[in-house]
């Protein structure tokens, strides 16, 4: 039996931290990592056991290889990634960003240094996306990539036709970064892109979508709460799915913050017609950046396992609390058993 095999395309970053929960205005030193949303997911699912594969394109330079070097070190298969010439990408430079942490009352703060990044700068117009795509049944895209450029853009949607027309399951997080496009420009793009999803994330802005007359999907009155209810949640994901019966699964996770070292969170999951409510886990925070990104991989994994629906919103969620406690933006976290006893704790905090 020939083993499940997952792909997903995105921009990997250098990110400079200052140690100690120190503002970047005093910091005279920063720790190293690397991250990225798409990549995010390839490491998590590759250290609980799925073989992933992350394309990319960086510079042909210490940054790049370093970055490259970190994602195999966690068993990502990256034979994919495009190691830009001076030629082709004249500026030549990773995307970066840079952490301030936040602490108790103290929120966290990204500032990000990504324009004009190999990724960005590439013609993609010569990849075969036939080659790139053979032999995978998942492809993860994210609506941040395509902001990036328009030839980013460009590639994803067509990534999206290609994954459709070979059979893959297709999983598409709607991530929106005001920094790199308007709402307008994203929900463009993204409702360009639903019709080719099997399993839908991150629909909390969910303005960002239109129907046919090209007005929201999910209009409400005066909209639905950033912490909606069951009954809220549950009349959005019959919107969409109504509107695109294409879609197997959407899910998205809820976040109350107590403070900057404190947080709650759960989860509704649309599975089989009926949506699911996940527990809620409240628990203090070392590192949140690439929550988001465990809560997918988790629910991905969920999926290609087979769990229950429930079981699916519980692990994602569990997935995304463990993240909470680990520096970095990758969920390095390769012990199932973990993460299934978290969920199955005999404990619900809710606030």
């Amino acid at each position: 039996m020939k083993p499940f095999r997952f792909i997903t395309f995105g921009e990997i970053m250098l990110r400079l931290t200052p140690p100690n929960y120190e503002k970047i205005r005093a910091a005279t030193n920063f720790e190293v990592s690397y991250g990225g949303s798409e990549a995010n997911i390839a490491l998590a699912l590759a250290n609980l056991g799925i073989d992933s594969t992350f394309f990319s394109v960086v510079p042909n330079n210490s940054l790049g290889k370093s970055a490259i070097r970190m994602l195999r070190s966690n068993d990502v298969h990256c034979s994919p990634v495009i190691l830009s010439s001076t030629e082709e990408t004249p500026t030549h430079r990773l995307g970066t960003y840079y952490l301030e942490t936040g602490y108790g009352i103290r929120p966290s703060k990204v500032t990000y240094d990504r324009k004009h990044s190999a990724i960005t700068e590439y013609d993609f117009s010569s990849v075969n996306l036939d080659e790139l795509l053979e032999g995978f049944d998942w492809l993860h895209l994210s609506g941040i990539t395509p902001a990036l450029s328009q030839s980013c853009a460009d590639f994803t949607l067509s990534c999206l036709k290609k994954a459709k027309e070979k059979g893959l399951t297709v999983s598409f997080d709607g991530n929106f970064r005001s920094t790199l496009w308007s709402w307008n420009e994203a929900r463009d793009f993204c409702t360009q892109c639903l019709p080719y999803v099997d399993v839908l994330l991150g629909i909390e802005p969910y303005h960002l979508w239109k129907d046919d007359e090209n007005h929201a999907l999910g209009d409400l009155k005066d909209g639905i709460p950033l912490q909606p209810n069951y009954e809220q949640q549950d009349d959005i994901f019959c919107k969409f799915v109504e509107r695109y019966p294409n879609l197997k699964c959407i899910a998205r996770h809820v976040r109350y913050a107590h403070s900057g070292s404190e947080n709650s969170l759960m989860a509704y999951v649309w599975y089989q017609g009926h949506t699911f409510e996940s527990r809620t886990f409240t628990f203090n925070i070392l590192d949140r950046v690439g929550g988001g990104d465990a809560f997918a991989s988790g629910l991905i994994y969920a999926m290609i396992q087979n769990y229950k629906p429930m079981d699916m919103a519980n692990f994602a969620v569990a997935s995304s609390v463990i993240k909470h406690t680990i520096h970095g933006d990758g969920n390095i976290t390769d012990d199932v058993e973990s993460i299934q006893s978290l969920m199955n704790m005999n404990y619900d905090i809710k606030r």
